[in-house]
């Protein structure tokens, strides 16, 4: 469970949330609509301790987030976005180097796992080989979310991460999450394959309430 309790958040003088409460549940998937500017993009600093509210708490399974929490926390969750940077050099030394790190080092994972989500979403094995920068837009996010997926987190947050795809790699990419139960996703995004999907939920950040 998420829990979001009665957050106040300002920034520059701009009051971003006024007693703001959000609760999703451990499994759910939900999409959170609104305009630039609402606090979408917050709402997922909060959850991975980059920002701290003035008021309120943030719970992950009745654990509140706090100096003393947030790098356990944080180790639970995957981020990705539409500009996240994974680094130069060939993909699939990358990927090694992205598991070498300290804080990855106990999500192991074995080629063949790694060359059937290529499968899965569209890459090949050449794109394994191939320079990043040699990437298109689409590809690198695509590579991205493999690499999340890989890390074995149970809490997911994407950030626009379907926008430089085909519509069936759209749906191919909601169908993956929709079939991880246990996992929790929260996403931006305006893809209407998220938002029509029957098994996610919509939370409107303007209205402060989940769309019936």
């Amino acid at each position: 469970m998420i829990d979001f309790q009665n957050i106040d958040l300002t920034f520059n003088t701009k009051k971003i949330f006024d007693q703001f409460s959000l609760s999703i549940a451990t499994g759910e998937k939900a999409v959170v609509l609104g305009k630039s500017g609402l606090g979408k993009s917050s709402l997922f600093h909060l959850l991975l301790g980059f920002i701290r509210p003035q008021a309120g708490e943030i719970r992950i399974d009745n654990v509140p987030i706090n100096e003393e929490t947030v790098w356990p926390l944080r180790q639970r969750i995957a981020y990705v976005d539409q500009d996240t940077n994974i680094g130069a050099g060939q993909v699939l030394n990358r990927i090694r180097a992205i598991f070498a790190f300290k804080a990855n080092m106990t999500g192991k994972f074995s080629l063949k796992e790694l060359e059937e989500l290529f499968d899965y979403f569209e890459l090949t094995r050449e794109d394994l080989t191939k320079d990043i920068e040699d990437l298109s837009g689409g590809e690198k996010q695509r590579v991205a979310l493999i690499i999340a997926i890989l890390l074995k987190r149970d809490i997911f947050l994407l950030d626009e991460i379907t926008s430089g795809l085909d519509t069936p790699l759209k749906e191919k990419v909601v169908n993956f999450f929709i079939e991880k139960k246990s996992c929790t996703v929260i996403v931006i995004s305006h893809d209407t394959v998220w938002m029509n999907h029957p098994q996610i939920k919509i939370f409107d950040l303007k209205e402060r309430a989940w769309k019936p």
